[in-house]
């Protein structure tokens, strides 16, 4: 009998044991995959983001282009067309995307940022391009040129910059 009991008792506490190793370790693993969760989703967003951009590498520049069409772009219809195709919503010149989402300065700029110029030097923003990361920004500019890829620092998108902008949530 007292074997019997001793057996119960040590059953009930290996049991209430492994439940509260259980419940704290779980515990522990649950906050940072959420917080990790947050940040790999996204940059999972800005990834594709710019994958989908730079399927149109080459496309042809052309001033006003029409939103939405894909066989010639300028900076903005770029820009507002990538985002869209994933679920954000920009207005359609880059004066007016200046003014979405939240200030980011030139030094904490992560990929998928929105980057503005005012490559005329006349007060007013007249070019957006998407930083891709490693100093680089996707963008479209100049006949002839189209949707490229260009250095960031030192460059006129870098001489001339007014703001930053993360649309990305």
């Amino acid at each position: 009998m007292i074997n019997t009991k001793k057996s119960r008792i040590v059953k009930a506490l290996l049991g209430v044991t492994m439940s509260l190793s259980i419940a704290v370790t779980g515990n522990m693993l649950a906050v940072p995959q959420s917080a990790q969760a947050a940040t790999v989703s996204q940059a999972s967003v800005a990834d594709k983001i710019i994958a989908t951009g730079k399927r149109y590498l080459g496309v042809r520049y052309k001033f006003g282009a029409p939103a939405g069409r894909t066989d010639v772009f300028d900076c903005s219809s770029f820009t507002q067309y990538v985002f869209k195709q994933h679920g954000i919503k920009l207005p359609r010149s880059s004066r007016q995307q200046a003014t979405v989402g939240t200030k980011v300065a030139k030094s904490q700029l992560k990929p998928g940022d929105l980057v503005f110029s005012d490559t005329n030097r006349d007060g007013k923003i007249n070019h957006v391009s998407i930083y891709i990361g490693n100093g680089k920004l996707l963008h479209t500019y100049r006949v002839g040129v189209g949707v490229t890829i260009s250095n960031f620092k030192g460059s006129t998108w870098d001489k001339t910059f007014v703001t930053a902008r993360r649309v990305i949530r």
